[in-house]
Parts: structure tokens; sequence; C-alpha cells
């Protein structure tokens, strides 16, 4: 499964972090409630994804699998604001 969800990703990070919910519970296990997953899947599909994979590698984040999800972040913003910048120009 995470092959094909790394796969997925590359085509759309959304896709991928439905396709884990679907056939997965670890968007569940990662997150109490609904409202953060659907606000992630929704503002920052890189940072969710990146959150969902690595509290599931351990049950907990910490240390290197921090800095995934922060890099994972940057992605979310050079995507917003690389989409600015090309409507600008």
């Amino acid at each position: 499964m995470p092959c094909l969800v790394i796969l997925l990703a590359f085509l759309s990070p959304r896709l991928a972090l439905f396709v884990t919910w679907l056939f997965s519970n670890v968007v569940d296990r990662a997150f109490d409630g609904w409202l953060v997953p659907v606000l992630g899947f929704f503002l920052l599909p890189w940072t969710t994804l990146a959150y969902v994979w690595m509290y599931d590698s351990g049950r907990i984040v910490e240390g290197l699998e921090w800095f995934l999800v922060g890099l994972a972040f940057l992605f979310d913003l050079a995507s917003y604001f690389g989409g600015m910048r090309g409507r600008r120009d």
C-alpha cells in the first residue's frame, strides 16, 4: 500500500490522501476528529499526507519525521506562492 500511495502522491497528494483514507484506517489513527483532516485535505495536502504516514510509522511523530512534515509544509507553501507568481507574470 505505501508504494501505491507514493506513486499517487506524485500525481496528486489529495488523491493519495483519499486512497489512504479509503483503503486503510491510518488517517483515523493519526487524527482524533474529522475537522483537521478535512481542512488538511483542502488547504495543506502534502503536510497532511506526510503527517499521516509519519504518525503511522511509529505511532508518534518525532525527530527526523518532523523535518519531513516541515518539508511537506514548504511544498504546500511553494505550490501556493508559485501559483501566485505565475499569475502575476
